[in-house]
């Protein structure tokens, strides 16, 4: 059987959720080689560049034509057939749409002291995406990761992808065109990560870098995090379905395939259900469904890892188990689903209800496809505009919040062993210095400034005459 079956509480079920929440190990072979690669970029820039283009992909380009021309990138949207330009307009509109409403807005209040608290919201300036190339073309990813930066109000948003040995890939630009991308550059892998974050003779260096990629664009990627900004470690797509006796075992056996496909091998795709005659139609539907799949063997690579149907005794183990794993993408297709998303605490995405399936979320429904997977759910999110906004805090003291807040911070910073921390304080609730040596100057008491100016004479040179 290709996806094997487990009972909820079986020591076989433990290894294998033990197994799905091993992170993948880091190559140090991989490392290796990322970090030849991004001093090489370093070090040579464009011409960099070119060589490595030609090396991993096969392509030969030169410095000038590593950036792909306004004029094509305006022109690709028209050389699209025009259902597909119109499939890409439509999805760029409700992901706009969707993010919108996720822009963190400024605050100020004046708080109970008199002082006035507030929060500026700007957007990060020059933001990078990833584009994965290889053998296929990705205009989704191009939407999910620019329209969110665009809708936060980035003002340069800079597209890399691999160079193709057939030509520029015309959906990915069309689609870069559409979501207000305003360069584009035809290099991928480690070294056009290396380029975004440190900067060539062509490729001026970004804040962020966001998007998904290989293991080779992921090491980069954290190489790099401290120059630039990242969003996050992408891991291979993950579906969990939730599913009772009602559920249309074709239909749940065709998601869990339409994950299972990216073509990794690593790709996990599981149902729960209560149900054991569900359970055994659905992988029976996934088998029948994979004799005509284009990606069959893909599938089959994925599902032999990383596939699975749990037996539950109830829905509330299913939450349960959902909770533990916090997939990426997490379905409920279950008579009154909406009765238990208050109990889903680690999910990157849910879908609620039968007509509910991920792909909607994959392309078309709005929230971002960018979600976190490899149990990050437990402490992530997906991205969204607030990924490309920075926040800078705005603190407005006065003469009355000082003199009611200034001993608690005194007493604070000499509790942490920081006499300046308290001085610098104090000297706002300290009248002004009088004249006359006996007064207090500079801070300091009269007594202090005497022994001062005693210890000056004794350590002054001596006059030569």
């Amino acid at each position: 059987m290709l996806i094997r079956l487990f009972e909820f509480g079986s020591p076989a079920l433990e290894r294998f959720l033990d197994f799905l929440a091993r992170p993948a190990a880091q190559s140090s072979a991989i490392d290796a080689a990322v970090a030849k690669i991004i001093a090489q970029v370093r070090r040579g820039g464009d011409r960099a560049l070119v060589r490595l283009t030609h090396r991993f992909d096969r392509v030969k380009l030169t410095p000038a034509r590593i950036r792909v021309s306004r004029q094509e990138i305006e022109a690709a949207p028209h050389m699209l057939p025009t259902a597909e330009r119109r499939s890409l307009e439509i999805a760029a509109r409700r992901i706009a749409e969707y993010h919108q409403r996720t822009v963190e807005r400024p605050f100020s209040y004046r708080d109970a002291v008199g002082m006035r608290l507030g929060q500026l919201i700007r957007p990060l300036e020059r933001v990078g995406i990833y584009v994965p190339g290889g053998s296929g073309a990705y205009p989704s990813s191009v939407l999910m990761n620019a329209i969110p930066a665009c809708v936060a109000g980035v003002r340069q948003i800079v597209m890399t992808s691999p160079a193709s040995s057939t030509g520029d890939r015309t959906g990915v630009l069309a689609a870069a065109a559409i979501s207000g991308v305003t360069e584009v550059y035809r290099v991928g892998g480690a070294q056009a990560i290396a380029a975004l974050a440190y900067g060539t003779e062509s490729i001026q260096a970004v804040d962020k870098i966001v998007g998904p990629g290989n293991a080779y664009v992921q090491a980069a990627k954290r190489m790099v995090y401290g120059t630039v900004d990242i969003d996050k470690m992408a891991g291979p797509s993950e579906v969990l379905i939730i599913a009772d006796q009602r559920a249309n075992p074709q239909w749940l056996a065709a998601d869990l395939i339409a994950q299972a496909e990216h073509g990794s091998g690593d790709e996990s795709a599981i149902l729960i259900t209560p149900s054991a005659l569900l359970a055994r139609q659905v992988t029976e539907a996934v088998e029948v469904a994979l004799r005509d799949l284009p990606r069959a063997a893909e599938v089959r690579r994925a599902l032999h890892r990383r596939g699975a149907a749990i037996l539950v005794p109830a829905l509330d183990e299913a939450i349960e188990l959902a909770n533990r794993i916090a997939p990426e993408h997490l379905e409920l297709d279950i008579a009154s689903p909406a009765r238990w998303l208050p109990k889903i605490s680690a999910a990157g995405a849910v879908f609620i209800g039968s007509m509910s399936p991920a792909p909607l979320g994959d392309y078309v429904a709005g929230p971002n496809h960018v979600l976190p997977t490899g149990g990050s759910a437990r402490f992530a999110s997906p991205l969204g505009a607030y990924d490309f906004l920075k926040r800078t805090s705005i603190i407005i003291g006065s003469k009355a919040a000082a003199e009611k807040l200034g001993p608690e911070v005194a007493r604070l910073a000499r509790m942490e062993g920081f006499e300046g921390h308290a001085r610098s304080m104090e000297l706002r609730l300290t009248p002004p210095a009088a004249s006359g040596k006996r007064k207090m100057a500079n801070n300091l008491p009269a007594e202090a400034i005497a022994d001062r100016d005693a210890r000056t004479q004794q350590t002054a040179p001596r006059s030569k005459r």
